[in-house]
């Protein structure tokens, strides 16, 4: 099958607003024709004066052409804007249409993508790369037909005046176009590749940046702390050096040949005058003088558009790679949980691009009402497998059932109203306490949030804020710490309140005087619902009904807290390791 264009794709976004698109390049191109007619009539002025030199009072329809030169120009200037206004009008139908279904799509995709591709890529793309197709639509494409249609009216010029000076004029033209071929082929397509990818790297290793800049600070680090960032600068820097050197001398060519016409002209004319000079040849001469500027411009034109249009192939792309991304399969005859169980048996997992699996074989079963732990090293597998509980991905082999129903067969309203997924940097949105709150439930009444607020252990944060529920967070609002706004997402959850919860870290950004009250917030919470939970303090796991011990994306063991401590095992090392970092006091030097 052949391959769709971008072009193509641009205009299926369009809809009917292509017309306006096709409108704009036909308005546009015969703009560039009309805007030469000025030309014909500044030959018509020249020729007049020489003939009528010297007696320049003969001279009978100078003005009459000056005014016509004028009027085609306005005319030329009226007709592109009217191209432009074609053009800007379907420009910004794409982009919205683009952004629009691109997000209506991305909310589709499994919950875990945005972690596996990075929420700066993902803005670069649905933002800057819409963003090229508009500008490509909007002024780029009606200009390259503008660049387009100006030579052939050009060429009837050059030729119909003085075909030798025509012929001459184009063979710097000729050499220019070569060396302009050779810069924007397939090896310019792969350069652009290369830059956009250099710099949508870049731009998601800076939001990670910017993201733990609260930690760099504190412990007074650099920015060699965070290595990705230095190094996707460093070669960000290295590969705009590399190819400008590369491209420097074929456009120190370029340049030079497309600005010498005239030269080439005068040097043809010194040698062609050689046995005088005619009034016919110096008006030819001089008219190509003032015309061949012209090719210069068009020729640059249509070399940023060949580049431009290498932009907007990688634009499309890119969201195509997003576009392409297949969301998780709703079942035909959604099946409805029996209870509020959770059973995975047999996972195997491995994230796309990966080298090896992050869970291997891992079964766990947590029965109605019982409240498990998941404990062991960083990067075991932990919250990738509560994640899979959760249906954030689809597991490459295995079974994850929820009420003895497998997941892949329970609808997504469904799913979303059984569990609830409590993170540990949970988000607000920059907007008030209330709506925040009442994200989670968008029927809930006012009173209805105030009592989660309160069941979350939230009363003192709305005393102190000035609007109480109705102060908005974040920017141009106010900021809370990391324990409140655990606090308040947990509020959010007890207002779904739905039948079982999983618990990521969920008090790791909780200072003393919060942890206390996040963990009665928890406690109030889980009452009666089945939690999976995910903790690295190991005292938050004391009383659950059992915890697994996982490693390297495996069960490495299983029991309660009484029993995995006595045994000689992973849980009794870091049991001790933790009692001793919690002894540890700071005791004076001795003298």
């Amino acid at each position: 099958m052949k391959k769709q264009s971008s072009l193509s794709k641009l205009m299926d976004y369009a809809g009917n607003f292509r017309y306006l698109t096709v409108a704009s390049w036909v308005l546009s191109a015969l703009s560039a024709l009309v805007a030469l007619l000025p030309f014909v009539y500044i030959w018509m002025v020249i020729k007049e004066v020489l003939d009528a030199a010297p007696d320049y009072s003969a001279v009978e329809n100078l003005a009459h052409n000056g005014w016509m030169a004028v009027l085609f120009s306005v005319v030329s200037m009226l007709i592109y804007v009217s191209a432009l206004l074609c053009s800007h009008l379907a420009a910004f139908r794409v982009q919205r249409n683009i952004r629009s279904k691109a997000m209506h799509h991305i909310v589709k995709l499994p919950a875990g993508f945005m972690d596996e591709i990075g929420s700066g890529k993902v803005r670069k793309i649905i933002y800057e790369s819409s963003a090229a197709t508009e500008t490509y639509l909007a002024h780029q494409l009606p200009d390259k037909a503008n660049a387009l249609a100006t030579p052939v009216g050009l060429l009837i010029l050059l030729l119909v005046f003085d075909w030798h000076l025509g012929l001459l004029s184009l063979v710097p033209i000729v050499f220019a176009f070569m060396i302009m071929s050779a810069m924007t082929g397939k090896r310019m397509a792969k350069k652009m590749e290369e830059y956009n990818n250099a710099l949508g790297q870049m731009s998601n290793e800076a939001v990670e940046y910017v993201r733990g800049i609260a930690v760099v600070k504190t412990f007074g680090q650099s920015v060699f702390s965070f290595k990705r960032f230095k190094e996707s600068i460093d070669n960000y820097e290295k590969w705009v050096i590399a190819y400008t050197k590369d491209l420097r001398m074929p456009m120190v060519f370029y340049t030079t040949l497309v600005n010498a016409i005239f030269a080439v002209l005068i040097a043809a004319a010194m040698v062609m005058a050689s046995d005088g000079v005619t009034n016919e040849f110096l008006l030819n001469l001089l008219y190509y003088i003032i015309i061949t500027p012209i090719i210069t411009l068009t020729l640059t034109r249509i070399m940023y558009a060949s580049e431009n249009e290498m932009i907007v192939d990688d634009a499309m792309k890119r969201i195509d790679s997003i576009m392409n991304l297949k969301p998780l399969s709703e079942p035909l005859e959604p099946q409805h949980p029996k209870d509020n169980s959770i059973e995975l048996t047999d996972v195997f997992f491995k994230y796309s691009g990966a080298n090896k699996n992050v869970l291997n074989g891992i079964s766990i079963s947590v029965k109605p009402g019982e409240h498990i732990a998941l404990v062991g090293p960083s990067g075991g597998g932990k919250t990738t497998l509560a994640s899979i509980a959760a249906r954030f991905w689809d597991v490459d082999s295995g079974t994850v059932k929820i009420g003895e129903v497998d997941v892949k067969n329970i609808s997504k309203e469904e799913l979303m109203n059984t569990v609830s997924f409590v993170f540990q940097d949970s988000k607000l949105f920059k907007t008030s306490i209330l709506e925040n709150v009442r994200m989670a439930e968008p029927d809930a009444s006012r009173d209805e949030v105030l009592q989660a607020l309160h069941d979350a252990q939230c009363d003192d944060i709305l005393e102190k804020l000035p609007y109480g529920i109705d102060t908005v967070v974040g920017t141009k609002g106010v900021y809370l710490s990391g324990g409140e706004r655990q606090r308040i997402s947990i509020a959010r959850v007890m207002l779904k309140n739905t039948p079982i919860l999983i618990l990521d870290e969920a008090t790791a950004y909780a200072d003393p005087d919060n942890e206390a009250k996040v963990q009665a917030a928890f406690n109030a919470l889980a009452k009666g619902k089945t939690v999976l939970m995910i903790a690295h303090r190991l005292s938050a796991v004391t009383g659950v009904d059992r915890i697994y011990v996982i490693k390297d994306g495996n069960v490495d063991d299983q029991g309660t807290h009484s029993e995995l401590k006595d045994k000689n095992g992973l849980y009794a090392d870091m049991w001790n390791q933790y009692n001793n970092a919690a002894k540890w006091k700071v005791g004076a030097v001795n003298d």
